[in-house]
């Protein structure tokens, strides 16, 4: 039982002066992919990418704006979408002109994962400028990750990294989490003000069995209800949070969203050992509310 994903890196030099704003370089960084990732991937007539009727063959459609097509989890009309940045460490930078940065994307779409489309379409974005004062870059290289986060030159046809869902050999009795970028987490109809272990995995179950079930290997056969009464017997025993306020204005509606969450660090005792390796996938997912743009970090390490 594992979960699998490409993990990659892309590599800029900057031309001109990049600014990232406070909490916001993923958000930047979704909202300019997904408008020349359109302009390269789709048909000229193409108005409403939801209405298209060959939907189900473009690659925009289906990996920036995917949506249920008669199949799939009952409840999702509108699928997670199958990507997450990974750019907090551009929060708040100003790159100068001949520098390199990088930012991370982790692609859960393996059955067509049109990775030709991402290094095309950040190609593009680095060409035209990126930031709010549209600093222009060039893509130097791509690059996959290893386990451990370790780049490593990106093949034609790369394999996909596999993560093992099963238990350790080991026994787990203590665990901290810390949540490195903002994280919203919700319980019921609520957003939670703590990340009480069966809500927080919860969550991260969920999310790594949808993105599975709709864009990996298939649905997880595990008994949903049995870990959730288990992970009920997981008890916290250190919190230390707080709260992280940002907001973002959407350029379709106007509006003003918040992305903020909370950050921070909590332990928890009990017995973990089954739970690890979901914890440690969804350092890779991230889990709760908008994690495409780079919320719901997590970091899981053992005590001893």
């Amino acid at each position: 039982m594992n979960f699998e994903f490409y993990p990659l890196r892309f590599s800029f030099v900057a031309q001109d002066s990049i600014y990232f704003p406070a909490g916001k370089p993923g958000n930047i960084l979704r909202g300019a992919f997904g408008t020349i990732f359109k302009k390269i991937a789709c048909v000229p007539e193409c108005v409403e990418a939801r209405l298209c009727e060959i939907r189900a063959q473009c690659a925009y459609a289906r990996i920036f704006e995917p949506a249920s097509l008669g199949a799939g989890p009952s409840g999702l009309a509108d699928w997670p979408r199958p990507f997450v940045f990974r750019a907090a460490h551009l929060d708040a930078s100003t790159i100068a002109p001949g520098q390199p940065f990088y930012f991370d994307l982790n692609v859960f779409e393996l059955r067509n994962p049109a990775l030709a489309y991402f290094v095309r379409t950040f190609a593009e974005l680095a060409r035209q400028g990126l930031g709010p004062r549209r600093g222009r870059a060039d893509l130097a290289s791509v690059w996959q990750l290893d386990h451990s986060g370790h780049p490593f030159p990106m093949q034609d046809s790369p394999p996909p990294l596999s993560l093992p869902l099963l238990p350790r050999v080991e026994t787990v009795r203590a665990i901290r989490v810390e949540f490195t970028t903002p994280t919203e987490l919700k319980s019921g109809d609520e957003i939670a003000t703590r990340p009480e272990f069966p809500v927080l995995f919860a969550r991260v179950r969920d999310r790594i069995s949808t993105l599975r079930a709709l864009y990996g290997a298939g649905p997880l056969e595990i008994d949903f209800k049995a870990l959730g009464q288990r992970a009920a017997q997981i008890r916290i025993t250190h919190c230390a949070l707080r709260q992280i306020d940002v907001s973002r204005r959407s350029s379709r509606t106007g509006q003003t969203h918040s992305i903020g969450g909370f950050v921070g660090a909590a332990e928890y005792e009990g017995e973990l050992t089954e739970f690890v390796p979901f914890l440690e996938a969804a350092y890779w997912t991230g889990v709760g509310r908008q994690t495409v743009w780079g919320k719901g970090e997590i970091r899981t390490s053992i005590k001893t």
